[in-house]
């Protein structure tokens, strides 16, 4: 008689599948799916995430990171939803763009987080989801970002915008990795404009294998790190995917930048948060 096969986990079947060939992608969305939270988008989880970004989040990047923005202003005319993309270098740049995000976009804003990394334990994947407001994709199945009726499309349908990271995983040496065509396709799909961010100075502050941020050590006195986030100007989901991806990549490797330039700091009124997002 064969021994009895125990029933596996969600969690099992997404890293299996993440290592199976490139046709099974469409299979390994729909695992990834059933892996999500969607309890972390409701009012009261809301609600906890601003108040942890306001009272936690804030004062401790504070402490170990001097931070500022440009290009906030090309956001001010945005009815969203958009699709965020950015480059990756440090668990550090979520908490960092939601920061610099007005508010207003902030609150309608889905994380995509690899589903075989932060979803392979419930606790960690729940932590996350409402910390960061996170969803789980598939990064490594090869089929890439399509409209197949998954559960990010019925995100960007609700009016929810979508942070994504294209390049897959964190750069390791400093220098944006190739951008995939995935955020891209998903533009194009529903028809939404791109909104390219870069983000330096993470990596130094949070560099990949450490889960706490440090203080830059120049002398008897650590200092604050630099961190700059940059937002592009929006590109329409207009032509060829693969064109569309190529500014985005451009935006990476020239640095981003822009005229206007906004400091990350709290004012005397407070932690009431105007002074970091602006009035939004």
């Amino acid at each position: 008689m064969p021994p009895l096969r125990r029933k596996r986990s969600w969690q099992s079947r997404v890293a299996d599948a993440a290592r199976s060939a490139p046709e099974r992608g469409r299979e390994l969305r729909a695992a990834a799916a059933q892996l999500d939270l969607p309890w972390a988008r409701s009012l009261p989880a809301r609600f906890v995430r601003e108040r942890f970004m306001q009272f936690v989040l804030n004062p401790v990047m504070d402490f170990y990171a001097a931070r500022r923005a440009t290009g906030r202003e090309k956001l001010a005319s945005l009815n969203g939803p958009v699709i965020l993309v950015a480059n990756h270098a440090s668990h550090m740049d979520t908490p960092v763009i939601l920061s610099a995000l007005p508010r207003r976009l902030r609150k309608r804003t889905a994380v995509a987080a690899a589903a075989d990394y932060f979803y392979r334990n419930r606790l960690v994947a729940s932590i996350v989801s409402l910390i960061f407001n996170t969803v789980p994709i598939e990064r490594r199945g090869g089929g890439g970002l399509t409209r197949d009726g998954s559960h990010l499309d019925s995100l960007l349908e609700d009016g929810w915008n979508l942070l994504l990271y294209p390049e897959g995983t964190r750069a390791r040496n400093g220098v944006p990795s190739r951008v995939r065509r995935g955020a891209a396709v998903l533009a194009a799909a529903h028809n939404l404009s791109i909104i390219p961010i870069r983000v330096t100075g993470t990596a130094d502050a949070m560099p990949p294998g450490r889960l706490w941020p440090r203080r830059l050590r120049r002398g008897p006195v650590s200092k604050r790190h630099r961190i700059e986030v940059s937002f592009g100007e929006p590109i329409p989901p207009l032509g060829d995917p693969t064109a569309l991806i190529e500014r985005v990549q451009t935006f990476f490797e020239n640095g981003g930048g822009g005229p206007s330039t906004s400091p990350y700091r709290r004012s005397a009124r407070g932690h009431n948060g105007h002074a970091l997002h602006g009035r939004d």
